[in-house]
C-alpha cells in the first residue's frame, strides 16, 4: 500500500476514487512517564517517555487507516495529515486521514 503526504503520486495515475479513511487511538499518560517528564523539566532534555507514546499512537492511528482503505479496496492512501488533541486530562487522540485510491 502506498502511502504519500502528496496529493498524486508522480508516475502514477488515480484510476478509483474511494473517498476519506481514517484511524485514531486515544493515550493516557502513564505515572512513570509523567514523573520522568517533571525530572526532565527541571533539568532539559527529551521527555523520551512521551516521544514514544506519541510514536506508537501514530502507528495504531495510521494502522487503523490503512485497515479502512484496504477494505474498500484501495491501493494507496493520498493526502496523509496527523492531528492530535486533548480529550480529558492526561489523555490524547491521534488521528490520521487520507484519500483512498486505486493508483494505475
Amino acid at each position: 500500500m502506498i502511502v504519500s503526504n502528496l496529493e498524486v503520486v508522480p508516475g502514477k495515475r488515480t484510476v478509483k476514487h474511494f473517498g476519506l479513511v481514517q484511524g485514531s487511538s486515544v493515550r493516557a499518560k502513564h505515572v512513570g512517564r509523567d514523573i520522568m517528564a517533571g525530572l526532565k523539566n527541571i533539568f532539559g532534555g527529551e521527555l523520551k517517555g512521551y516521544t514514544e507514546l506519541l510514536q506508537e499512537s501514530r502507528e495504531e492511528a495510521c494502522n487503523r487507516m490503512l485497515e479502512q482503505a484496504k477494505a474498500t479496496g484501495a491501493n494507496a492512501v493520498l493526502n496523509v495529515r496527523f492531528s492530535t488533541s486533548s480529550i480529558a486530562a492526561g489523555a490524547a487522540e491521534l488521528f490520521a486521514y487520507g484519500t483512498a485510491v486505486t493508483l494505475e
